[in-house]
């Protein structure tokens, strides 16, 4: 990619247990020109994960607090669960002032939030192979109870029914070949026009 200093909006996302968060390190690991943005979360932490590395856990108290003060481009809650989800403005701003391609891994409904401050945005959606295919990877995860995993499946399909809405749609047979794919896409932006 250039070294231009003009920075981007990109917006990947699908449904849970597609592989996002592995396609998206690997993204960041052999492109420094993408800067993660850190999401918003009231769920607990899964025990790999980090607080301000994974995401921001907050109290229910503190998201409602910040969401009523301004401080997301877009929240909401999602897999009816009672967990809330959000991007903070400082996460995309920051980033995009130093010149950054800012890369949020949000759901759907985010996506058309972003889309309405961010017209230029870049979207990708990745899919999975199969239906079948995001069942095994969801259950042999094994960090969500089965109502959770019932939860997460239909709100997959209703993410997978609003893959079109999107630039790009990346199938993730493999991680390698998924990242080759976005990095393919993201390397041809930068002959676009500005």
């Amino acid at each position: 990619m250039s070294t231009s200093s003009d920075g981007r909006v990109i917006v990947i996302s699908g449904p849970a247990g597609v592989g996002k968060t592995t396609v998206v390190k690997q993204l960041f690991a052999r492109c420094p020109r993408l800067r993660h943005s850190v999401s918003a979360t009231t769920r607990p932490p899964r025990p790999d994960e980090l607080d301000g590395r994974d995401y921001y856990f907050l109290t229910t108290e503190e998201f409602v607090r910040r969401r009523e003060v301004g401080e997301f481009l877009e929240c909401c809650e999602v897999f009816g669960l009672g967990y809330w989800y959000g991007t903070l403005w400082k996460e995309v701003t920051s980033g995009l002032a130093a010149g950054k391609w800012v890369v949020l891994e949000i759901d759907v409904q985010g996506a058309q939030a972003v889309l309405a401050r961010f017209p230029s945005a870049v979207t990708i959606f990745i899919r999975p192979e199969s239906t079948e295919e995001l069942e095994r990877r969801l259950r042999g995860r094994g960090t969500e109870s089965e109502e959770e995993v019932r939860q997460r499946l239909e709100v997959a399909r209703r993410e997978l029914a609003s893959a079109d809405r999107y630039q790009y749609q990346i199938v993730n047979r493999s991680v390698d070949q998924a990242v080759a794919d976005i990095l393919a896409i993201l390397n041809s932006l930068d002959d676009a026009p500005k």
